[in-house]
């Protein structure tokens, strides 16, 4: 009889562990929506200094490959484009963006259509001498980009800390979102990726599996420690989305 409870016992508590996984995975999949055996749609930034418009950074690779294990583990596949590809997968896929809006034109674009308060302007010391479209360098060569959300600017200290957008956006009446990963600079887009794979939990927590939202993200001393110190700058979600429609 004793034999027969331990068996019972062992059997429950392995039934219970398999189904607290499966709720774990099934919350995973809603955050990402990712459906096993979906295919997801990545779209990378071409290298910043690189003449080459096929060129990838380093860091914009791994980043790539920190998201592609999360759609694996979702049970799904990833295609990989360049940002300067056409795509017409909006809205029907999930798409994970990576890269600043000075080398992904696509990013450019999403910031523009779906994060309507949200900007990103260049200049030395904050002065702004581009435009909150604009794409490429300021005047004078400059690359220093301010992220701007409402009048609330983030503006890079070269070599202490830099700035990235991580945000869950949809387009009007669909069900799959779109991940924007944009930073300063590569780390940045990197530090962003681990952060979203790493914290996606606590985030569903608090706009739901279902939610959009938008979040500054500082990485401190990334000469330093690389992509390692990120957090919450702000909860931008209120005013990056200000003039954009609802999610119907």
């Amino acid at each position: 009889m004793n034999l027969l409870a331990s068996v019972i016992a062992a059997i429950a508590a392995w039934l219970a562990q398999r189904g607290l996984r499966y709720r774990a995975l099934a919350r995973k999949r809603a955050f990402f929506s990712v459906a096993p055996g979906e295919r997801c749609l990545m779209v990378v930034a071409k290298h910043a200094s690189s003449p080459s418009q096929r060129s990838v950074a380093n860091r914009d690779v791994a980043a790539l490959v920190e998201l592609a294990t999360v759609v694996k583990a979702c049970g799904g596949d990833t295609d990989l484009a360049l940002s300067d590809a056409p795509v017409a997968a909006l809205g029907r896929q999930t798409e994970f963006c990576v890269g600043g809006p000075t080398t992904n034109p696509r990013m450019a674009v999403h910031l523009r259509a779906m994060l309507p308060g949200v900007r990103f302007e260049f200049g030395d010391a904050g002065t702004a001498t581009g435009t909150a479209t604009g794409t490429g360098t300021g005047a004078g060569g400059s690359t220093e980009m301010t992220w701007w959300v409402g009048e609330t600017p983030f503006r890079r200290d070269p070599e202490r800390v830099t700035y990235a957008i991580l945000a869950k956006v949809f387009v009007p009446g669909a069900t799959r979102a779109v991940f924007l990963v944009a930073g300063q600079v590569a780390a940045a887009n990197l530090a962003t990726a681990r952060f979203l794979a790493a914290r996606f939990d606590s985030l569903a927590s608090q706009y739901g599996v279902a939610g959009r939202f938008c979040l500054v993200l500082r990485v401190t001393e990334p000469e330093m420690y690389g992509p390692d110190f990120v957090e919450i700058a702000a909860d931008v979600s209120e005013a990056a989305f200000v003039g954009q429609h609802p999610r119907l």
